[in-house]
């Protein structure tokens, strides 16, 4: 690997030895002095990450993926460098980066070299681009690039490569099922299935019918045997949706199917064998629920091995723009509209009860009215902003909540404790259309 003409001085033999090591390497690779000066760079670094055909050896990191002028810690962000030379050991941190292709989500972990007498002489930086997330406008998947939206999408980029059970936490409307199919696409069980479990609103027989499946003559109708869900879910990921709805009698089931990975169907008497990883999410309080007695405590702390809590909108003010672009821009869900200054000032000054899933409603609505393909504050019908609506009481109806409630069905399911796609149903089953 030629050192850069802007940069002759040769590297030590050390070190050459090394960068000769990170030629064969697959991931992008850079050997960086203590001075955050890049000294070397492999072919797959070259490849992904120079494209733009500017010098970059010789050159300061920070300014080459970050475009600052200071190193990331004094700019207002974690500095891998600074942290790995303060615990002479390595240090990762999720980044966005600069790149050919715009800016970018980066895993970076980087590891210390020391010479014989102890002192680091250098640092190797490993780069790999997360391709579960878009940190610019996209027409699927997750978008983001708030210090929120990182944090949790940094915490799925660590426990999505293990088996470690996941718990997502957050609010209704907060991407929770985006977040799921990440963490099913960056895990070694990508190839398999992904299975989508609605736990609300399902009874228990029903529920483990639909989970473990059930044999012919299980029950009145049961006329074929049926594969449940865990079934179809063998070599992949299983997605509980709304966990904490799960019916207290079938909990004791569940901890069982997830500690012995056996099951029965309904009516059977053979014992099966499953293999998945599970993904597990809620918008409830699980905690509170354990101690009233609402949820088993032995279970909870069975799906809780990976808790990752994921932040309101309210906390992503700064991905509103981003996110807006995205909803504005996906094939067949509006014209191709932009939406002006003031309305985008509107968009990020709102509470946002029902989080991203308001947001795209709200836009949708929003882009009938833009005629000239420019939405503005006029088109919006937005009400005052106003902090998030409290659960319902245990006593208020679908019919009492309908009759007085003037939000929209978003905000309506987050009134209420449940989430959207229970209320669709529950309208529905009422004849409420």
């Amino acid at each position: 690997m030629p050192t850069d003409p802007s940069n002759p001085a040769p590297l030590s033999a050390q070190l050459q030895s090394l960068v000769s090591f990170l030629e064969h390497e697959a991931q992008p690779m850079i050997v960086l002095d203590p001075d955050y000066s890049i000294l070397a760079a492999n072919g797959a670094y070259r490849r992904q990450f120079g494209g733009t055909g500017k010098p970059f050896i010789g050159q300061k990191c920070y300014r080459v993926s970050h475009r600052y002028e200071l190193p990331c810690d004094q700019a207002g962000e974690h500095c891998p460098m600074k942290k790995a030379r303060e615990l002479r050991a390595p240090d990762r941190v999720l980044h966005i980066h600069h790149t050919p292709r715009g800016p970018e989500h980066v895993d970076v972990e980087l590891r210390p070299i020391f010479d014989q007498h102890g002192a680091i002489t250098a640092y190797v930086e490993r780069l790999s681009t997360v391709r579960s997330a878009s940190a610019q406008p996209s027409g699927d998947g997750l978008v983001g690039r708030s210090p929120a939206f990182n944090d949790a999408l940094a915490a799925l980029q660590r426990v999505a490569p293990s088996m470690l059970p996941v718990l997502l936490l957050g609010e209704s409307g907060t991407g929770k099922e985006l977040f799921a199919r990440a963490v099913h696409a960056s895990s070694a069980r990508a190839g398999g299935p992904l299975v989508v479990v609605d736990c609300s609103g399902l009874s228990e027989s029903l529920f483990e019918s639909e989970l473990f499946g059930h044999e012919k003559g299980a029950f009145t109708g049961a006329a074929l045997r049926k594969p449940g869900l865990v079934e179809t879910a063998q070599d992949g990921t299983i997605f509980l949706d709304e966990i904490g709805d799960v019916p207290l009698a079938m909990q004791v089931k569940l901890l069982r199917l997830i500690e012995t990975g056996t099951y029965r169907r309904v009516g059977g008497v053979e014992t099966l064998h499953a293999n998945f990883r599970l993904v597990a999410a809620t918008h409830k309080p699980l905690e509170a629920m354990v101690a009233r007695g609402e949820f088993r405590q032995d279970l909870y702390y069975r799906i809780n091995a990976f808790p990752i809590r994921l932040p309101p909108l309210r906390e992503r003010a700064d991905d509103i723009a981003l996110l807006a672009d995205s909803f504005l821009r996906r094939p067949g869900a509006m014209r191709a509209v932009s939406i002006d200054a003031q309305a985008l000032a509107h968009l990020q000054g709102r509470a946002w009860p029902g989080n991203i899933r308001e947001l795209r409603n709200v836009l949708e609505r929003a882009s009938l009215f833009a005629d000239d393909g420019v939405i503005r504050s006029a088109h919006l019908a937005l009400a005052p902003a106003r902090p998030a609506p409290g659960p319902a009481s245990p006593g208020e109806t679908l019919a009492d909540a309908l009759s007085h409630f003037a939000g929209t069905r978003s905000e309506l399911a987050a009134h209420l404790g449940i989430s959207e796609r229970t209320l669709y149903r529950r309208l529905k089953q009422g004849g409420f259309g």
